[in-house]
């Protein structure tokens, strides 16, 4: 089912209940074929996003003891859940969720010079067979993946293969020395000095170079046997490794437990974090041993399968740039193609710098990297993050502008929860990465609070506006960029692949006006009826432009 930009009432933006004829349509076929590399993408940061059971907002004993946004705020599973059921992400046009890694974390807190800091993050991992319990349950999860799949979007699994949960004094340091290394420190100058070591001091270096036997720590031992279910566990890897041959290496068995989280619930790809800082060859296995455990679950669950239902992978190279192309530097001069391990796209860092130019260099270059050196494969770009200090618009004084050179930029796009209501990002009580980590405003969406300049539900209409034409659209992010007109700043988009033909014209900052002249030859023939789908006006094209009442500065042209 197509869908079909809408006005949004209060109700809707805030994914509340509401009655049937306001809510966001349920998606059960797209007009258009989902292509990852137009993908919108929304990204949450699971504890800080919606709190819908209370009772789990402090599991194994943690307390409210942090340092400002380095504690666990209540955002949990249901919570999530409760979201794709209203109709939000729907709302924005959002194909994928990406949420932080679900899984059970280290159950005390750090005390570095932050102050103290507990894995609310869920980047610091116990227990990967087992879901936080500040989150919420297995089940929890699995109703989260089954309400996106029911309403079209995929979910992507955050995995760690790189660390494990920090040692220390409050954390005593159970992982055997067979499966970590504790030092060196990661230096960053060189290919060994980005694998070879820890990633910060304290944080545990999975072994993932080695091909040793090792058995399991002990401390996961007792917990699984307190749990029930060591049998089962066991019995599960002993077949694992009987099936695949490797050895009982720390590595394989991250591999196992991760693409448990596929076989079990069906998400649909990874997002692998610190890519760099782990053997390449390493995340080609982990495709492997991931891939056949998607297609066991797509045969025994035929008819949930989305689309071509082929497993996507995505990864996080800190600091890699669309301009990089094929070969990653990882200090040394030694040129990394991450592509070839297993990745079907990257993380674009480089959007938060090039944002600052103008619409058409910054689209053009894009354009150029991935119709040439990147052509097969895509980029996610962002303008902020929960680990890049250096958001584009951290003070949130140009969201539209913003959301225009995220949503329009050729690629995917991922939206970073808040974006699409101005949620700040510069917490003056808050240090270093906590800035970027604060609770979902749904307080200001609710009140449709007032900045310089703005409101924030006019921010969070324009993105679900761009969103939801983005989504109808594979020409947005995939097609071939191709600039009309300067005044107004006017493009078109074409995209010809596999039998899918689609094309767009939109114009930005568009003079206030009555109505707007835009020209649109060469995407569309003289006596074609067309339709803006940010003002909701139509016009035909004649002597190939069109006049239409242009609303916000921007529109959105399309059959």
């Amino acid at each position: 089912m197509k869908r079909t930009p809408i006005a949004l009432s209060l109700a809707l933006l805030l994914g509340a209940a509401a009655p049937a004829s306001a809510a966001a349509p349920v998606k059960t076929a797209a007009a258009k074929p989902f292509l990852w590399e137009n993908a919108t993408v929304y990204f949450i940061v699971t504890d800080r996003f919606q709190n819908a059971d209370k009772s789990n907002d402090l599991a194994y004993g943690r307390k409210a003891d942090a340092a400002p946004l380095r504690g666990y705020m209540g955002g949990d599973l249901k919570g999530v859940t409760e979201k794709i059921k209203s109709g939000y992400f729907d709302s924005l046009g959002i194909d994928v969720l990406w949420l932080t890694p679900p899984v059970e974390q280290a159950h005390g807190s750090t005390d570095e010079g932050t102050g103290r800091s507990y894995g609310f993050h869920g980047y610091w991992t116990h227990d990967w067979t087992a879901v936080d319990a500040n989150l919420g349950t297995e089940q929890d999860f699995r109703d989260m993946v089954e309400a996106a799949h029911a309403r079209g979007m995929r979910v992507l699994l955050d995995v760690v293969m790189n660390h494990t949960e920090p040692a220390g004094a409050a954390l005593p340091d159970v992982w055997p020395a067979e499966w970590v290394r504790m030092d060196p420190t990661c230096t960053f100058k060189s290919t060994a000095t980005n694998v070879d070591c820890t990633l910060v001091k304290g944080l545990p270096d999975v072994r993932t170079d080695s091909n040793a036997n090792v058995a399991l720590p002990p401390f996961l031992v007792a917990k699984w046997k307190a749990e029930g279910r060591y049998d089962k566990e066991v019995s599960e890897l002993d077949a694992f490794f009987a099936r695949t041959g490797y050895p009982r290496a720390p590595r394989y068995y991250l591999m196992k437990w991760h693409a448990d989280w596929v076989r079990k619930f069906g998400v649909d790809g990874f997002r692998a974090d610190t890519v760099k800082h782990v053997e390449p060859a390493a995340w080609k296995e982990l495709r492997t041993v991931a891939e056949a455990a998607h297609d066991d679950w797509k045969r025994a669950n035929p008819a949930k399968v989305l689309g071509d239902g082929k497993f996507f992978m995505l990864a996080e190279v800190y600091g890699y740039n669309i301009s990089d192309g094929h070969g990653f530097n990882m200090g040394d001069g030694e040129m990394v193609d991450f592509y070839k391990f297993g990745f079907d796209s990257m993380i674009n860092f480089g959007l938060v710098w090039d944002a600052k130019q103008d619409y058409e260099t910054l689209f053009s270059k894009y354009n150029a990297a991935l119709q040439g050196p990147l052509a097969g494969n895509s980029v996610l770009n962002y303008t902020a993050s929960h680990d890049d200090g250096g958001p584009f618009d951290p003070a949130r004084v140009k969201p539209f502008e913003t959301a225009n050179k995220l949503l329009l930029a050729p690629g995917a796009a991922q939206i970073y929860y808040g974006d699409e209501t101005a949620r700040l990002l510069n917490w003056s009580d808050a240090q270093g990465d906590a800035k970027l980590r604060s609770f979902m405003n749904w307080d200001e969406l609710a009140l449709n609070a007032r900045r310089e300049g703005y409101r924030i539900a006019d921010v969070r209409a324009h993105y679900s506006k761009l969103g939801l034409f983005r989504s109808a659209h594979p020409a947005v992010g995939a097609g071939v960029h191709e600039k009309i007109a300067d005044g107004p700043y006017t493009f078109k988009r074409t995209y010809s692949k596999n039998g899918i033909s689609d094309q767009v014209v939109v114009a930005l900052d568009v003079p206030s006006g009555a109505k707007t002249t835009i020209k649109v030859g060469g995407a569309f023939a003289d006596g074609t009826k067309v339709k803006d789908y940010y003002s909701g006006g139509s016009a035909v094209v004649k002597d190939g432009v069109v006049t239409l009442p242009v609303k916000g500065g921007v529109a959105l042209i399309a059959k």
